[in-house]
C-alpha cells in the first residue's frame, strides 16, 4: 500500500451526493439537491445549438466571451449602479463553485483566517483548508439566522484576511439587509480585509425585497470578489457556467489562477447565453416565477406537521421537525427517504461542528406536480 497523506482527511462525499443517491436507490422524490426538474427555455436551447452550428466550438478567450462579459457589465450597471470593465474585471467561470475556489486560491496564504457564516455552502471550508487557511466559523441559529455584527467583530485578528458572504443564502433562504451592509462597511473600514460575496441566487428574491449586492456599495466594491451563476438564472445547473466580478487589481490575481485551473469555459454555451440574454429580458421574471413556487410549496407544507422557517430568497425552504421527532436530522432525513419517499438535506451538514436543531432543507425548484406528489407523502409523516 502506498502511504498517502490526505490533504482533507476528514472530508467525505458531500451530503448532496449522498442524499441524491439515496433518493435514487429508494425511488424517492428528490427535494434534496438544488436543481430544477424542468427544462430551460426552448429559445435558449436553440441559441446554444445555433452557436455550435455557427462554429463556436474551439477555445474561448481565457476571460470569457466578450459579448457575454459586456452583457454582465450592462446588467450590473442597470441594477446596481456599479461600473465594471468587461475587459479587465469580469471572468467567465465553470460555475460558481470554480469561481469561489479560484478567488480563494488567488488571495489566501497559509495561516490566513477566513470568517465563514454557518450554516454555509459546503465548498467554502475545504477550499480554505486546502490553501492552508484557517476557517473562523460564526454560527447562525434558527429561526431567523440573523448576523450579530458586534459578535463578528470579536473574531477579527491580525490574521483575518477575508469574509465570505452568501445572499440570498443557501441553505436558509435568508438575505442581507441594508442594515447588515452598513455594519459590514463599518467593520471593514480602514482594514485590508477582503470579501468574497457568493450571489448565485441574486435574481431569486421575494416579497419585493431588493438584492443587496456588494457591487452597490463603493466602500465594499473595492475589496470584493462577487460570484454569480447562469445555471441558477437559466434553470440549467448542469451547464456549469458562472462568473466572477472584481476590481482590476483583484481580478488580475484571480486570472493568474484561472488560466491554469480551467483556462477557458465551454465556448458554445457562452456564445449561446450571450445571444439569448441580449434578446430576452428575463431578469424581472425570475423572482416572480420562483415566488409562485415558494408560495405553492409553503401552502402545502403548512398543512403538514413540519414548521416553516422564513424564506426570503434562493430556491430552498427550511423546516423544523421538532414537533414530529427528536431524532438527529441526518437520521430523520434518511428515514424520510426510506419510509416516506422524499429526500431532503439535514441542515446540520452545513455546520463544521454539526449542531442539530432538527431542521431540514427542501428544494422547491421543481414542477408543481413534483411538489404536490412530495406533499402527499409528507402529509403522512
Amino acid at each position: 500500500m502506498i502511504n498517502l497523506n490526505s490533504k482533507l482527511p476528514t472530508v467525505g462525499t458531500t451530503i448532496f451526493s449522498l442524499m441524491s443517491k439515496m433518493a435514487a436507490d429508494y425511488n424517492a422524490i428528490n427535494l434534496s439537491q438544488g436543481f430544477p426538474d424542468f427544462m430551460p427555455d426552448a429559445r435558449l436551447i436553440e441559441c446554444i445549438n445555433d452557436a455550435m452550428k455557427s462554429g463556436h466550438n474551439q477555445y474561448a478567450p481565457m476571460a470569457g466571451n466578450i459579448r457575454l462579459r459586456e452583457h454582465i457589465v450592462e446588467k450590473v450597471e442597470r441594477l446596481y449602479k456599479a461600473n465594471y470593465n468587461p475587459e479587465t474585471e469580469i471572468t467567465i467561470t465553470a460555475g460558481g463553485t470554480q469561481a469561489i475556489f479560484t478567488a480563494l486560491s488567488a488571495v489566501i496564504h497559509p495561516g490566513d483566517e477566513v470568517i465563514v457564516f454557518e450554516p454555509a455552502y459546503d465548498c467554502y471550508a475545504p477550499a480554505i483548508k486546502l490553501l492552508g487557511g484557517l476557517v473562523k466559523p460564526f454560527e447562525l441559529t434558527a429561526p431567523d439566522y440573523k448576523i450579530d455584527w458586534e459578535m463578528v467583530k470579536k473574531l477579527f485578528t491580525a490574521k483575518t484576511k477575508l469574509i465570505i458572504l452568501n445572499t440570498p443564502h443557501n441553505p436558509t433562504g435568508t438575505i442581507l439587509t441594508p442594515k447588515d451592509i452598513a455594519a459590514l462597511i463599518k467593520l471593514t473600514k480602514n482594514t485590508d480585509i477582503l470579501i468574497l460575496s457568493d450571489e448565485v441566487y441574486e435574481h431569486i428574491i421575494f416579497d419585493n425585497e431588493e438584492h443587496q449586492s456588494i457591487a452597490r456599495y463603493p466602500e465594499l466594491f473595492e475589496r470584493s470578489f462577487i460570484v454569480a451563476s447562469f445555471g441558477k438564472l437559466l434553470h440549467a445547473t448542469g451547464w456549469k457556467i458562472g462568473y466572477c466580478m472584481a476590481p482590476e487589481r483583484l481580478m488580475n490575481e484571480f486570472r493568474k489562477i484561472h488560466q491554469f485551473n480551467v483556462f477557458s469555459v465551454n465556448t458554445p454555451m457562452q456564445a449561446g447565453i450571450a445571444n439569448y440574454l441580449n434578446q430576452e429580458n428575463i431578469y424581472p421574471e425570475i423572482s416572480v416565477f420562483f415566488q409562485k413556487k415558494r408560495d405553492f410549496f409553503r401552502d402545502l407544507i403548512a398543512q403538514t406537521r413540519f414548521k416553516l422557517l422564513p424564506c426570503k430568497g434562493s430556491y430552498f425552504q427550511c423546516v423544523t421537525f421538532k414537533d414530529i421527532s427528536n431524532e438527529k436530522d441526518l437520521d430523520f432525513a434518511e428515514r424520510l427517504v426510506k419510509d416516506f419517499g422524499v429526500a431532503a438535506i439535514p441542515v446540520s451538514a452545513f455546520y463544521s461542528k454539526n449542531p442539530d436543531e432538527g431542521t431540514l432543507r427542501f428544494c422547491f425548484a421543481k414542477k408543481e406536480e413534483t411538489l404536490q406528489k412530495a406533499f402527499e407523502k409528507l402529509i403522512k409523516v
